[in-house]
């Protein structure tokens, strides 16, 4: 899988681009605020409909063009080769009438969801602010995840965005109940049967979300060890473990704003766990966490809760550990996930490594070089030819962005 072309209009600091696109390395260096990430953003944007720095859709559109144009607009278009196969990917960004922007999604010019857009075009994008995955907040894990997951498997997405609907719906009936004022007794038959009936939707759908989240964690934690070792010489360990936020092999917590420990979460996170079997553990928890939870006005106990850990040499890295094991652990996820998608689709993905030479010494240099190999098409940013092999360099294609434009350059190769 590649892309061989990519149109850009209005996109970032992005004009107006055009640019044909090889299979195989490609190094695109620039200095810094030239435009390098911002094209690697749109391609990642294409893959999976979501932008991995804009707080707001607006902040996508070129400034420029929301200064000047009464009907701002950015258009991302990129064409994919995909097995023998080759299509189409356009994503518009458009004013509303509420003056947010809107998207609208073509497939081969057909109007499409996003549910229907992600997915078509597989990516991994690494960047140096990716560390935060490992030393960041859980919230930064489970999106990781989730935009993972929703790019191999659609029932997973469907599953996310139905969950997301009902714990809003959920959480908005406890702020309800909870600012009666009456917390020393359950609610009443008419508010029970309607926490019911969400608790019913609420743990269909998170079920099959730990279900998912858990096999994939498995596979990346199996797949990540081989990637570790490699890229730490062979002298370092490293495992991936789930973190759900109830363990249902095991009593329920009473305190649900503690998270389970690794002592306690290990044991029942290898054990393969069915939907029905973790939708039934999911009642029991919502049922022993109403009363707090009608207090608090929000749902303590799902997905929406859940976390990974990252452990090198025994050494859990959400807490503790060098610059350099966060930084080889983010990479290592990063190229696990690379051959997670391989695993899941048969396909490699696009790529994405955005100045990831910086804080790595020469040795790992070498080896993600190496891996960068295994795929069909690896685009990677740089401020610094010399960070690469004349030998690397050789056989990749060189671009060089200056201000939002972008060039082929050839250099001298001894």
């Amino acid at each position: 899988m590649h892309l061989t072309r990519l149109s850009l209009i209005n996109f970032r600091n992005y004009a107006r681009l055009t640019l044909a696109l090889p299979p195989g390395p490609i190094l695109l260096r620039g200095d810094n605020a030239q435009g390098k990430t911002n094209l690697l953003e749109a391609i990642y944007f294409l893959a999976t409909t979501r932008s991995s720095f804009a707080r707001a859709e607006r902040q996508l559109v070129n400034w420029q063009t929301m200064e000047r144009d009464p009907l701002p607009f950015a258009r991302l278009e990129g064409h994919v080769r995909r097995n023998s196969n080759t299509f189409q990917i356009d994503i518009t960004l458009l004013p509303s009438e509420k003056g947010t922007i809107r998207k609208e999604m073509r497939l081969n010019g057909v109007k499409k969801r996003a549910l229907d857009v992600v997915g078509q075009l597989n990516a991994v994008l690494f960047l140096p602010e990716d560390i935060e995955l490992v030393t960041g907040s859980p919230s930064a894990r489970r999106r990781y995840l989730d935009v993972t997951l929703c790019q191999i498997d659609p029932t997973y997405c469907r599953a996310l965005t139905q969950y997301n609907k009902v714990l809003s719906q959920r959480n908005a009936l406890l702020k309800q109940l909870g600012e009666r004022g009456n917390h020393e007794t359950l609610p009443g038959r008419d508010e029970e049967d309607q926490l019911l009936f969400w608790d019913e939707q609420l743990t269909e759908q998170g079920a099959l979300l730990i279900v998912r989240r858990q096999k994939a964690i498995a596979d990346l934690d199996r797949l990540g060890r081989a990637r570790y070792r490699l890229l730490s010489d062979q002298q370092e360990t490293f495992r991936l473990h789930y973190a759900p936020s109830f363990d249902p092999q095991r009593r329920p917590l009473l305190d649900y704003q503690r998270p389970l420990s690794l002592e306690e979460l290990l044991p029942s996170a290898q054990a393969e766990l069915t939907v029905s079997e973790v939708a039934e553990a999911f009642k029991q928890h919502l049922r022993r966490a109403r009363r707090e939870e009608i207090v608090r006005g929000v749902t303590l106990v799902g997905p929406h809760r859940d976390d990974m850990h990252f452990i090198v040499n025994g050494v859990d890295m959400t807490l503790y550990g060098s610059r350099g094991q966060q930084r080889t652990t983010a990479l290592a996820l990063k190229l696990a996930e690379v051959d997670l998608m391989i695993q899941a689709t048969g396909e490699s993905p696009l790529l994405l490594l955005d100045d990831v030479m910086s804080e790595l010494d020469a040795g790992r240099r070498a080896r993600v070089m190496t891996m960068a190999d295994g795929v069909d098409q690896a685009i990677i940013t740089t401020t610094d030819w010399s960070d690469f092999t004349d030998e690397f360099r050789a056989q990749a294609c060189l671009l060089q962005v200056t201000t939002g434009r972008v060039e082929s350059v050839t250099l001298d190769v001894k």
